[in-house]
C-alpha cells in the first residue's frame, strides 16, 4: 500500500526534474505502480498535489534555515551565507520549468512560493543583516534593506533567467558571485569568517 509520503516524494522528484506541467497524474501513477484513483484518495486534484509537494520542499528548507540560525546565532552574516548555500543546493536540482510551471499554471502553489521568497528575503535575511549591522559586522553606512532588495530578493529569478545558470556554472561559482562577493562589499573591516579568507 502506498503512503502519502511516498507519493509526495515521487511527485517532488518528478516535478522538480521535468516541470510540474509536464508530469501528469498518469505519469506519477505509472511510476509508482498505482492507479490514478489512489492519487485522488490523497489529493483533490493536481494543483493540490503540486502545492503540497512545494510545501514539503519549503518546510524542509525552513527547518534547515532554523538549524543554521540556531547553530550560528552569534554570526548573522555567516547565517545568511549558509542559508543561501543550502538554498542553492535545493535550486540546482530544479529545472527552470518547475518554477515557471508553478507561476503559470498553479496559482495556489505560486502564492505559497512567492510568500516564502518574500519571507526569506524581507524577514529572515533582512533581520539577520540588521543584527549583523547592530553587532558592527556590517559597515555603518550600508542600507541593509536596499542590499536585500538588490542582491537577495528573488535570487532564484537571477539563476533561472533565460538559461539555467546551474547548467553553465558550478554551484560554488554561483554562490561566490551571488552571495559571498556581495556580502564582502558590505562587511566591516573587523569582520571575517572562513568564506572571506
Amino acid at each position: 500500500m502506498i503512503t502519502k509520503a511516498t507519493l509526495l516524494k515521487c511527485s517532488i522528484e518528478q516535478f522538480t526534474q521535468f516541470g510540474s506541467k509536464h508530469v501528469t497524474l498518469d505519469d506519477l501513477a505509472n511510476e509508482l505502480g498505482i492507479s490514478k484513483k489512489t492519487i485522488y484518495s490523497f489529493f483533490k486534484n493536481k494543483e493540490d498535489l503540486v502545492t503540497s509537494s512545494l510545501e514539503t520542499i519549503i518546510n524542509e528548507y525552513k527547518e534547515d534555515i532554523d538549524r543554521i540560525i540556531i547553530s550560528n546565532g552569534n554570526d548573522p552574516v555567516l547565517s545568511v551565507m549558509l542559508i543561501y548555500q543550502r538554498g542553492f543546493q535545493y535550486l540546482k536540482y530544479f529545472k527552470p520549468s518547475f518554477i515557471f510551471g508553478i507561476e503559470k499554471y498553479y496559482p495556489k502553489a505560486n502564492k505559497l512560493y512567492k510568500d516564502f521568497i518574500e519571507e526569506l528575503a524581507n524577514s529572515i535575511v533582512l533581520d539577520l543583516l540588521k543584527k549583523g549591522k547592530a553587532l558592527g559586522d556590517i559597515k555603518k553606512d550600508i542600507d541593509v534593506e536596499l542590499v536585500v532588495k538588490i542582491y537577495f530578493f528573488r535570487i532564484d529569478n537571477m539563476v533561472f533567467k533565460k538559461d539555467n545558470l546551474f547548467e553553465t556554472y558550478s554551484e560554488e561559482a554561483l554562490f561566490k558571485h551571488l552571495v559571498i562577493y556581495n556580502l564582502k562589499g558590505i562587511i566591516a573591516s573587523n569582520y571575517s569568517n572562513s568564506y572571506f579568507e
